[in-house]
This record gives structure tokens, C-alpha cells and sequence, in this order.
């Protein structure tokens, strides 16, 4: 396994984190909190288009 792939319980996490430092945001309004949840979703963001491309790449016609 690529140490930039995750899996489904690292996933978990991931978005649990970026979601308690996005709540976190909303309570305080602090800008290091902002940037931490901003790279969260960065990272939210980076896992769901390696996997849509593995998806969309298994779909295609002619790869099953």
C-alpha cells in the first residue's frame, strides 16, 4: 500500500478530526484553528479524489 493511501478507519478519523476543528472554528473564531481545519479539509478533500479516480477508472467499460 502507497503511504499517501488510506484506508477506510484512517479515513474515519480524518473526517472526525476535521470536523471537531471545524466545530472548534465556530466556537472561537481563532485563525490557527481556521488554518488547521482548512488543511483537514485539504486532506478530506486529496483522499476523496484519489478514490473517485480509482472508482471512475473501475467503471469504465471494458475494466471488470
Amino acid at each position: 500500500r502507497n503511504r499517501n493511501e488510506m484506508n477506510a478507519k484512517e479515513f474515519f478519523y480524518l473526517v472526525a478530526q476535521m470536523r471537531e476543528a471545524q466545530k472548534s472554528y465556530f466556537e472561537t473564531k481563532d485563525r490557527h484553528v481556521f488554518m488547521a481545519a482548512r488543511a483537514l479539509e485539504n486532506d478530506v478533500d486529496r483522499e476523496i479524489r484519489r478514490v473517485r479516480a480509482i472508482v471512475n477508472a473501475q467503471e469504465e467499460p471494458g475494466t471488470t
